[in-house]
């Protein structure tokens, strides 16, 4: 560690300055509104059309948004040749055979997280859009924010010292109306917040060489609390928590040898995070919170770039790292016998 250590510069470039591309959007529902208003406020990406299998909601969504064309099915939208990404916005249970038949029309594709319900699905996704020659990628958004990108020079620099433990925590109350509480739609906790979890833990880890996990039922039908273990290579430990059941902190933090990186909650919206050093100084990133959502232009504007450039995956978050997520979900689903669908 210098004796006067500073935090890096975020190097995400400008969303304004990424080149156009048309967005289709399937499923008109929570997710796909701020999707299209951050695209809007934020980006110069077009969205040109959007499908849901109810006409009058694809209809609303258009009028809401300034979208010239809405589709009452998901093919009628693969289909339109004015479209160059599909933004896959519907239920997870759907997310990948809404992303297979985009690619089998030659679309790109840019799913909302997950990538699928499980590893073998999202690995399904990863060979039919590498031999169609299309991008795909998984909007785990909050990996593409400058936030998020001063925290990964930060880890990858050493100056924290050889990482011993990764906490990582992600709670909401949930009541029983919520779709959350749907298992016909892969609800609880684990694919809809455990995914930011998995996914954190994963970039600063790598994957895990075993996980123990343990759950509590919201009902007799799904969990509702889900806590884990996860041990790296080198025996480093990870814990994370989940749960529909309360609000938590849902805060984070790399602890290692010679520091400590604690991010406020919520974790995974923009924000701000302290670095604080043994002995030493602590470094503080500020970042204006008031985004919160309006952040998912940034997982548009890096598909945008990747496929300007003719590649076919994200470099910031990787089609590896999307499996490797849900390979993390799956190991803890076994430990606490839990199917995806």
């Amino acid at each position: 560690m210098t004796s006067n250590p500073t935090l890096p510069i975020s190097s995400v470039p400008d969303p304004m300055d990424a080149p156009v591309l048309k967005w289709g959007i399937l499923g008109p529902g929570w997710i796909a509104h701020r999707f299209a208003d951050s695209l809007k406020k934020y980006s110069t990406q077009q969205v040109v059309a959007v499908a849901s299998r109810n006409q009058g909601r694809a209809d609303e969504f258009a009028v809401a948004h300034s979208v010239p064309r809405a589709y009452g099915s998901y093919d009628a939208l693969t289909a339109d040749r004015d479209v160059d990404i599909v933004y896959v916005a519907t239920p997870h249970t759907e997310h990948h055979a809404c992303a297979l038949a985009a690619i089998a029309a030659g679309k790109h594709v840019l799913v909302e997280k997950p990538l699928a319900v499980d590893a073998a699905q999202a690995a399904e996704i990863v060979s039919a859009a590498a031999e169609a020659g299309v991008f795909a990628g998984e909007a785990m958004w909050t990996k593409f924010l400058p936030k998020f990108d001063v925290i990964a020079q930060v880890v990858a620099s050493g100056v924290l010292g050889p990482i011993r433990t990764v906490l990582v925590d992600h709670g909401e109350y949930f009541t029983s109306e919520h779709r959350i509480y749907d298992p016909a739609l892969a609800g609880g906790p684990l694919l809809d917040l455990g995914t930011y979890d998995a996914s954190f833990i994963h970039s600063v880890l790598g994957a895990p060489t075993s996980v123990v996990a343990v759950a509590q039922p919201a009902n007799d039908q799904l969990d509702g609390q889900v806590s884990a273990i996860l041990t790296s290579a080198d025996g480093n430990h990870a814990v994370m928590n989940t749960t529909i059941l309360t609000d938590t902190p849902t805060t984070a933090a790399v602890c290692g040898r010679d520091g400590t990186l604690t991010i406020e909650g919520p974790f995974f919206m923009p924000g701000s995070f302290t670095v604080e050093f043994r002995g030493g100084p602590t470094l503080e990133y500020r970042e204006d919170r008031g985004l919160q959502v309006d952040g998912l232009h940034y997982a548009a504007v890096d598909a945008a770039r990747a496929i300007s450039t003719g590649r076919l995956q994200s470099s910031v978050h990787t089609l590896d790292d999307a499996v490797a997520t849900l390979t993390i979900i799956d190991a803890i689903r076994e430990q606490i016998r839990l199917t995806a669908r």
